[in-house]
């Protein structure tokens, strides 16, 4: 009995887990086949073709149906807080392209360590850009996507 619970629970947990990213999640049966739509409907039967199938968790572990083993879990709600509570200190080091709340941008990202000089000189040589109004995350994201290298780390925010 204890393993059936425990099994429900880790399912559940799992299932909600892959609801929150992007509320559907970037890889699995249910995000390709629903893949651009929006609205309640189209992403729960994406969270639900996920989550029963258990496609998306045999997807992770083979590299799969869009997924990928070196896949980040990410948080896009705490990226979006920190740039837009730390905008100030994000401008003057991205305009330097270094300095403590530009690493710590990288560090909520998942920036890996040999893209954050990438991910820095990207960021500074798109100051205009990036800055160009209060969405500066937004701003970010657009250039970060149109980078091949740093394009997946666009997702995060």
């Amino acid at each position: 009995m204890k393993k059936i619970v425990v099994a429900a629970l880790v399912t559940l947990a799992a299932a909600s887990s892959m609801a929150a990213q992007n509320n559907v999640g970037s890889c699995g049966w249910g995000s390709k086949v629903f893949e651009g739509k929006s609205g309640i409907a189209p992403q729960v039967l994406a969270a639900t073709t996920n989550g029963t199938s258990g496609n998306q968790t045999f997807g992770i572990t083979f590299g799969t149906s869009g997924c990928t083993q070196d896949g980040v879990v990410s948080s896009s709600w705490r990226t979006a807080m920190y740039i837009d509570g730390n905008r100030v200190a994000l401008a003057r080091d991205a305009a330097a392209g270094q300095g403590e709340s530009l690493d710590t941008l990288a560090e909520l990202m998942g920036v890996k360590a040999a893209d954050r000089a990438l991910f820095a000189s990207t960021i500074k040589g798109n100051f205009a850009t990036v800055f160009a109004n209060d969405q500066v995350a937004v701003n970010l994201k657009s250039v970060l996507a149109s980078n091949a290298q740093l394009a997946g780390y666009a997702a995060v925010i």
